[in-house]
């Protein structure tokens, strides 16, 4: 084998072998696979802020791949879920009281939001595959950067704390219909349940300004909640008189 072959297969190993190890440190660190499989429902509640406009906001999921999403606000509760194979909601700020089908791009997060134990969990049982990019910055701060590319052709970065192997950060990228979407994420505040760690704040928006959509607080997260899956099916629109 040439040397120039030789040095660029080196480089390729190393670097897949770092990605593998850094996934490892990660999910360590978290609590590890078997505390985060052991969970198998999440109920989630919290506020979210951006500047003056405050609302509240759930979250149920299961391991089965099912979410619901709710968002209150003045008396009116907004509501995104899906249950396993079917994406809708309830639209209420828009006018809208009886259940839809969301569109395209809002099945494509909600299906992506439903991997209940995370995209780096037996990525590569899903058909992902994970790459190390080096260091990065972050705030200012050193951080290692893996790029997770989805089965369906997605791509998600991973900046992940060089002390803690937590992610502080990760950027999204979705490819629909052609074009583009892009966001980004802010991570911290990670608090133990269950044995393990969850971060607990978020700052979300695009990916020039992760803050530009304001800040989600976590308030409680219960695992293993009770929670039935007749929460997750799209209830039947009343008949029209």
């Amino acid at each position: 084998m040439p040397w120039g072959a030789l040095l660029l297969f080196l480089s390729c190993a190393a670097a897949a072998q770092t990605a593998e190890e850094l996934v490892a440190k990660n999910l360590a660190a978290k609590g590890g696979v078997d505390k985060i499989k052991a969970i198998k429902t999440l109920r989630v509640t919290g506020r979210y802020q951006n500047g003056g406009f405050k609302a509240k906001f759930g979250q149920e999921a299961t391991a089965a791949g099912k979410l619901r999403n709710t968002f209150t606000m003045q008396g009116m509760t907004e509501i995104r879920a899906y249950d396993g194979a079917v994406g809708w909601k309830i639209s209420p700020f828009e006018g809208r009281k009886d259940p839809e089908l969301v569109g395209e791009a809002e099945l494509r997060d909600l299906e992506e939001d439903s991997d209940f134990y995370g995209h780096l969990v037996d990525y590569k049982q899903k058909g992902s595959r994970v790459e190390y990019l080096g260091h990065d910055q972050v705030d200012g701060d050193d951080a290692y950067r893996l790029k997770l590319t989805l089965k369906n052709g997605d791509i998600i970065y991973f900046f992940l704390d060089p002390d803690t192997f937590l992610e502080i950060r990760t950027e999204t990228q979705q490819f629909i219909r052609g074009a583009v979407h892009e966001s980004a994420q802010s991570i911290g505040s990670y608090k133990k349940v269950a044995g393990v760690y969850f971060p607990f704040s978020f700052a979300s928006g695009g990916k020039s300004d992760p803050e530009l959509l304001g800040k989600s607080t976590i308030e409680t997260v219960e695992a293993d909640a009770a929670i039935e899956d007749s929460d997750f099916k799209m209830p039947q629109a009343p008949e029209k008189k």
